[in-house]
């Protein structure tokens, strides 16, 4: 294993995400550099395994990332004026990261979010400095997502000169995570299959890329929750936050996908608190869902293959709900395990599903035009996005 160095040699230097030190002046040199763990699959009947990148060691998770390189690019490229507001969406980690970067480069942030954010993110984001501003009913077409991004489109148009990042469109989040994916080259040499929770796209868009220049047959899996719609399901209303989307963000990629996997709230339950009680580690929706994928693929692809995934966060903000019992008693959660395999889809939009099932047909679902998807007025640059079908990876590993 290659030391955690800062490695600006490597095409990253102009991340300020990227290169995090032991000793640091400003809060930004803690970010990036994040460790990898070796996790053994978590059914205990295999010798198998994937190493996890751990974003949580970044001072706010992994959009930490993206908060500081999407304001830095903005100001480069004159979006953003000096002391200019920040108004943007989020369901909790992006928050934690233009929160940061607000603080670093002096701009206030405005943070839309809704009321299912947990009231230990609400305080920690108004610690930081943030404005909270909470929405109380969702879009009837779009959900929560919508309605945020209805009344960042409001507050822009009452704040002349604020600018919107516009996570969900805006490819230089994609750009953002490039660092991200050379650390994973120092750090492990090679990357087979790299399994990412999808939720704007960007960080499963832009580690993937970088990756492929090295390795062209990389295999991306992508995990989503049961509810969402970015790859062909019905809008439903999703227990799990983090991941998933009631609208159609223009930063997924989808001919970059192998294939994709929907997880179910209670399956990852059981692989957080698996995490948890086997390789001390914590942490939320997402990185449950993605280890039941990475368990998966380490039992399943051949012994040779690094499997790697992405864990977006940690544990401290499901106290309250992953870790809490009542909780979970109440949303039936509890001793529901994923099945050793996943159902299968010939197409995503075949029938909906509710537990873990995998498809090797990866769509772009969004119809066109779709006015709904365009940023909010103020916003910086968006991707549009095109339509694609990947129906070439066959369901076994290649």
């Amino acid at each position: 294993m290659t030391n955690y160095l800062h490695h600006a040699g490597h095409g990253v230097a102009d991340h300020p995400a990227t290169g995090a030190a032991s000793t640091a002046k400003t809060p930004q040199h803690l970010v990036g550099n994040t460790p990898v763990l070796w996790i053994p699959e978590l059914t205990g009947e295999t010798e198998a395994g994937f190493w996890a990148k751990l974003e949580s060691r970044n001072p706010g998770g992994i959009k930490d990332r993206p908060g500081l390189y999407l304001l830095d690019q903005a100001r480069k490229k004159g979006d953003l004026a000096p002391g200019g507001a920040v108004i943007e969406s989020t369901s909790g980690t992006l928050g934690l990261g233009l929160a940061l970067a607000g603080m670093l480069y002096g701009h206030p942030v405005t943070l839309v979010t809704d009321v299912g954010m947990e009231a230990h993110m609400r305080r920690l984001l108004t610690a930081y400095g943030a404005t909270v501003d909470i929405v109380d009913r969702p879009d009837p077409k779009g959900g929560w997502q919508q309605a945020r991004r209805n009344r960042v489109a409001q507050l822009l148009e009452e704040q002349p000169g604020a600018w919107c990042p516009d996570q969900y469109h805006n490819p230089d989040n994609v750009s953002a995570y490039e660092g991200l994916a050379h650390e994973l080259t120092i750090q492990l040499d090679r990357v087979d299959v790299l399994v990412c929770s999808v939720g704007t796209g960007g960080h499963s868009a832009g580690v993937s890329r970088v990756l492929r220049e090295a390795n062209p047959g990389l295999q991306l899996l992508g995990v989503d929750t049961i509810g969402s719609t970015i790859f062909g399901q019905p809008d439903r209303p999703r227990l799990m936050r983090g991941l998933g989307s009631s609208i159609y963000p223009r930063n997924v990629d989808y001919q970059a996908f192998s294939q994709v996997h929907w997880v179910a709230p209670p399956e990852a339950v059981w692989a957080c608190r698996r995490l948890a009680a086997t390789r001390y580690l914590t942490g939320g929706w997402s990185v449950g869902a993605v280890a039941v994928v990475a368990s998966w693929a380490a039992r399943t692809y051949p012994p040779d293959t690094r499997v790697v995934a992405i864990f977006p966060d940690g544990g401290a903000r499901y106290v309250d709900t992953i870790f809490n019992d009542g909780y979970c008693r109440q949303h039936h959660l509890l001793d529901r395990p994923p099945a050793p395999q996943p159902d299968r889809l010939d197409h995503p939009q075949e029938r909906e599903v509710t537990r873990w099932t995998s498809c090797t047909t990866v769509i772009d679902p969004a119809p066109r035009p779709r006015a709904d998807v365009e940023a909010p007025s103020g916003s910086g640059p968006h991707h549009t996005g095109r339509g694609v079908e990947n129906a070439s990876h066959p369901d076994s590993p290649r």
